[in-house]
């Protein structure tokens, strides 16, 4: 989004009117959001078939040996040794990709519902632990910003111990959250949110301290206050770098989420999923594989969501600036 500030339409207005003197084409066809939208999507089932078939071809080549047989209901009887041996390619590293997607529609445990639906019952439990760590990390993170933009020496003080926060391992705080909070549910959604406000600080202090300085000291000159200034200059400003910081919070809130349930003892999460297969992966390795693609869809599913919303708050402030 272009910076929304008073001497950048003036100045666009300006090469407009020039051109349409020298007689050119100023008109801009509106974009196909849907046919941006389908370019996206068509983008990433390509690259996710071209990983799929670098998966089973290195496993073709350097992996455990291929046993198909119509006894065990397969289509075909087929018996391969590939010509490497690769420790990487196992079956054991590497299970087939039929056999991952298999595992969904398996039962989790003997003569229990199938493994999709309990990820989908622990996916519930870790998504409401990280969108409460999300709006947590991200109004703290706004707040800190919008200070930090107005107040060089609160900048300076706090900065250092914003950073510093970063390079404290999660799983060091985990513990201690955990025991500040009685391992309550809290406790995951702050470990969340601690993941969450770093780069929505960063980025909203970047991004109120990108409009024109002129923009600035024109509301200066027409005596706006602050505040005035923050929501009709700075705010319109930073809101594509407030997103791209969003769209990073709302995948780490997610791991946040996970991490935190570990402590805990909260074993009705993703968390506790992984947790409780990663004991059995010697012995059904899909099952693992299965749980860490259901929780990259969970991410991705939360970025999505702030993609959405951003669409919505841009077409919305386009609508104000016309």
């Amino acid at each position: 989004m272009a910076e929304s500030t008073l001497p950048g339409a003036l100045v666009q207005d300006a090469e407009i009117s020039a051109m349409e003197a020298l007689g050119a084409d100023v008109s801009v066809p509106p974009p196909s959001r849907a046919r941006s939208t389908f370019l996206t999507v068509a983008r990433f089932v390509l690259v996710f078939i071209l990983v799929c078939i670098v998966w089973e071809a290195l496993k073709f080549v350097a992996g455990s040996p291929w046993r198909f047989s119509t006894a065990n209901g397969a289509l075909f009887n087929l018996l391969w040794f590939p010509p490497f041996d690769l420790k990487l390619a196992s079956d054991l590293n590497m299970p087939h990709l039929w056999d991952i997607f298999g595992a969904f529609i398996q039962p989790a445990q003997r003569n229990g519902p199938p493994l999709v639906n309990v990820l989908a019952q622990a996916a519930v439990v870790t998504m409401q632990a990280a969108l409460a760590g999300f709006i947590i990390g991200t109004t703290l993170g706004l707040v800190l910003g919008i200070v930090f933009a107005h107040s060089n020496l609160l900048e300076r003080a706090l900065s250092p111990y914003v950073v510093a926060s970063q390079t404290i391992p999660i799983l060091a705080i985990a513990p201690m959250v955990v025991v500040w909070l009685n391992a309550g549910w809290w406790s995951v959604a702050i470990l969340a949110a601690y993941l969450c406000f770093f780069p929505v600080t960063i980025n909203t202090l970047r991004g109120l301290r990108s409009p024109d300085p002129r923009a600035i000291e024109l509301m200066k000159s027409y005596a706006a206050s602050d505040w005035t200034t923050l929501w009709k200059v700075r705010m319109p400003s930073a809101l594509p770098y407030i997103f791209t910081a969003l769209k990073i919070a709302a995948t780490t809130s997610i791991v946040g989420a996970i991490i935190g349930e570990l402590p805990t003892g909260i074993r009705d999460g993703l968390g506790g999923a992984i947790l409780n297969f990663n004991q059995y992966y010697a012995i059904t390795p899909p099952k693992l594989w299965a749980v860490i693609l259901f929780t990259a869809l969970v991410g991705i599913l939360f970025f999505i969501s702030v993609t959405l919303l951003e669409r919505v708050m841009t077409r919305n402030m386009r609508k104000l600036e016309s």
